[in-house]
């Protein structure tokens, strides 16, 4: 059989979570298919041209009208057999681009809110969104969910019937079981901003220092909760326990921390966690989105609660029997690629 072929698209540059995706899958390559990859010029772009994967520009902040006209060159060009988006402008930049080519649509849902207002200040506002996504659904052959949650939070929110399969984020294991020891070096890895919740990591980490004046906390990472997340841990009398590095490499951070602590309030199948999991770290989260389908219970209290994001942080640093595994569940990069392929294989026949 010959070889098909996949226009991957992307609206982001940056190397954060969806980039992640895309360069893990890259780096494997799908089964049976040529995988090109548009997307805006920058770190991205730059990576996967190191990979040889062959990557067309997408001029994003040129505005909707030239992006979509740019999308729709390259799919003439390409010729792709199937055109897979991924977050929310790609999925619209593909229905607009593809009208009248034949070409077959596929997206990948990485985040959905489980609040409909976080992102949207009204109700209609965020009906309007959902309304969008429900008629634009309607031109794509197979939508992939990174998580049951995020699948449950389509159909709930845009009511939508279009084919949903569940593939969880893959992670590979380390070849060598990573070496820890007991400790409470306590790590937060995730955008400083209000969705993901430090605030609560930085109160629980003040209820641990009361019974382990040695545990430390490190918040890694940069946005617009950094000056009101400063001004807590001086109001709490922390300075000299909590450091914000800002941007950190997460495979460092990770190897010198005991502990990931992440109460998130909208996650949904978390490349960190993920990755503390493989790495032998313990874990403290909330459970939303796909959480509960990558930690056992004893990993996870509610956003809310503090005593308990904190009783879990000590568990986990001190008892290393209680740290969690990758389940089964959870696909190899490979394992999570081949499962794309057969999506796509669905979808072709």
């Amino acid at each position: 059989m010959n070889e098909r072929t996949t226009l991957w698209v992307s609206p982001v540059s940056n190397l954060a979570g969806v980039a992640r995706h895309i360069l893990d899958v890259a780096s494997v390559g799908i089964p049976g298919w040529r995988m090109v990859v548009t997307c805006p010029s920058g770190p991205l772009a730059d990576r996967l041209r190191e990979m040889n994967v062959e990557v067309a520009d997408l001029p994003i902040d040129a505005g909707t009208r030239a992006a979509a006209a740019s999308l729709r060159a390259t799919i003439k060009r390409v010729k792709p057999d199937i055109v897979h988006s991924h977050l929310a402008r790609a999925d619209f930049l593909a229905t607009m681009a593809s009208v009248g080519t034949g070409v077959k649509l596929v997206s990948t849902e990485h985040h959905i809110p489980p609040d409909r207002f976080m992102f949207h200040p009204t109700l209609p506002s965020a009906i309007a969104m959902e309304t969008a996504h429900h008629v634009r659904l309607r031109r794509f052959s197979h939508v992939i969910a990174v998580s049951a949650s995020t699948r449950r939070d389509m159909r709930k929110f845009w009511h939508t019937k279009t084919p949903i399969t569940v593939i969880l984020n893959g992670v590979d294991r380390p070849a060598t079981p990573p070496s820890r020891e007991p400790g409470l070096k306590l790590l937060s890895l995730a955008r400083l901003s209000k969705e993901k919740n430090i605030g609560a990591t930085v109160r629980a980490f003040a209820h641990i220092v009361r019974d382990h004046p040695e545990a430390t906390l490190t918040v890694a990472g940069t946005g617009e909760e950094e000056a009101s997340l400063k001004t807590l841990t001086h109001r709490l009398g922390l300075d000299d326990k909590v450091s914000f590095p800002g941007f950190v490499n997460p495979d460092e951070a990770m190897a010198d921390h005991d502990v990931i602590i992440q109460p998130s309030k909208s996650d949904n199948c978390s490349y960190t966690l993920l990755d503390a999991v493989a790495q032998g770290m313990g874990v403290s989260a909330s459970p939303i989105g796909g959480n509960p389908e990558i930690l056992p219970p004893r990993c996870i209290a509610e956003a809310d609660d503090i005593d308990g994001l904190a009783r879990i942080a000590v568990e986990q640093g001190l008892h290393m029997d209680q740290r969690p595994k990758l389940s089964d569940e959870v696909p190899t990069v490979r394992g999570m690629a081949t499962e794309i392929s057969r999506i796509y294989d669905k979808v072709e026949s």
